[in-house]
């Protein structure tokens, strides 16, 4: 096993206490947005002796990966976890298909653009579907509204613009008319002004203060929305989308297309190994709204909530429909835990352990590691079975 430094993010919407916390360190007073805990390019998590992840991996594959893994994943770890922390509202955004993220890096490949340069839309080949674990409460937008539903929403508000849209819906309340709408707000011909965005920030206020509103907590997340980015379209298109609020432990998945922002709160995230993200709004960041609009699926579809199943007495395990990653949260505590021998961790593979509560230790064959609340470790493939003794909670990321 091999302790894991983690890549800290400092993006403007972190917060500046909820990740100095967590991980056990002091604050600097800038914002800590997400630690990555893996073996991404970009950021890959490092080990004891200065070494990157994703060099170890190449290293050795077949023991660090098995050969099953090394193969369906040409000898790369295929999935990322990370503790993000949101105390503003990330950007609109959607993640690629794994189709058209290889055809966006290699057309940009070769037309010379860096891997860092701000004009590009992919970061690697790769497609970026997500899971996200509450820690905390947890709130965000995600997937689109039946186009009845978002007619509802903004009839009445008696804005140009929200007149415009709410005809769009009636008109054709399919996915098309969905679609229609959408692209009114955030493509570059008919984006809208911000005079015309604080009109239905304003008049989603006046109502949520009238008790009149359909849907208080959606006016509610257009006027925080519009607190940090005023006079941005993306605070409109939240009147077209799902309110979402996770209590700790519950689970979203994000599929590739799928419309999102998360808004506050702190939680797990496990992903394919990926950096691509193209934002429609709500970023001072570059908005790819023609790549959006290739990429964006605007069927309307609930929040995909993913419910834990029972691996064992002490585990549960959330189970994504991909093949790149899925999450195990395990509590040593309660009558099911022994008091004075190990207790075997259900999972094989490459696994990143990441240690939640308490303090414990973490056992195979091939030795022993100490693990307390916001550290992390990588077990190869190689060593086998993981055995747990001690007082507290960890996650395990691992390959289905």
């Amino acid at each position: 096993m091999l302790a894991l430094d983690g890549h800290l993010e400092h993006y403007s919407w972190g917060s500046a206490t909820a990740l100095p916390q967590f991980l056990g360190r002091e604050g600097d007073g800038t914002p800590w947005a997400e630690v990555w805990f893996g073996a991404h390019p970009l950021a890959p998590a490092s080990v004891p002796d200065g070494r990157r992840l994703d060099d170890v991996i190449a290293d050795d594959p077949a023991g660090t990966l098995g050969t099953d893994v090394g193969r369906a994943f040409c000898d790369r770890l295929p999935y990322l976890l990370k503790v993000i922390a949101p105390e503003r509202p990330l950007s609109l955004q959607v993640h690629p298909t794994r189709e058209h993220a290889a055809e966006s890096f290699a057309a940009e490949n070769a037309a010379g653009l860096a891997l860092d340069s701000p004009l590009r839309t992919s970061r690697d080949a790769n497609h970026k579907p997500e899971m996200l674990v509450a820690l905390t409460r947890f709130t965000a937008l995600c997937g689109f509204r039946t186009p009845r539903r978002a007619a509802v929403i903004l009839q009445g508000l008696g804005t140009d613009l929200t007149d415009r849209l709410h005809g769009l819906l009636v008109d054709n309340p399919t996915a098309h008319g969905m679609r229609a709408a959408f692209r009114t707000l955030v493509s570059a011909p008919m984006r809208p002004s911000a005079q015309a965005v604080g009109e239905v920030v304003e008049a989603c206020r006046a109502r949520a203060d009238g008790g009149a509103s359909p849907s208080p907590r959606i006016d509610g997340f257009v006027t925080l929305l519009a607190e940090h980015h005023p006079g941005d379209p993306g605070v409109v298109a939240a009147l077209l989308l799902n309110p979402v609020t996770l209590q700790p432990g519950e689970a979203m998945y994000v599929p590739a297309g799928a419309l999102h922002a998360y808004i506050h709160g702190m939680g797990l995230e496990v992903m394919a190994a990926s950096d691509n993200v193209l934002r429609a709004g709500l970023t001072p960041k570059k908005v790819d709204a023609d790549e959006v609009l290739q990429c964006v699926s605007v069927t309307a579809a609930p929040p995909l909530r993913v419910a834990p199943e029972r691996q064992t007495p002490t585990s549960i395990a959330y189970y994504a429909p991909v093949d790149d990653f899925e999450l195990a949260l395990t509590e040593l505590t309660g009558p099911e835990v022994p008091a004075h021998e190990p207790l075997r961790v259900p999972g094989s593979g490459p696994r990143i352990v990441l240690g939640l509560e308490g303090r414990m230790t973490l056992e195979t064959d091939a030795g022993a590691h100490p693990l307390a609340a916001g550290q992390a470790v990588f077990v190869p493939a190689a060593d086998g079975t993981l055995r747990a003794h001690g007082q507290g909670r960890f996650a395990q990321a691992s390959v289905p």
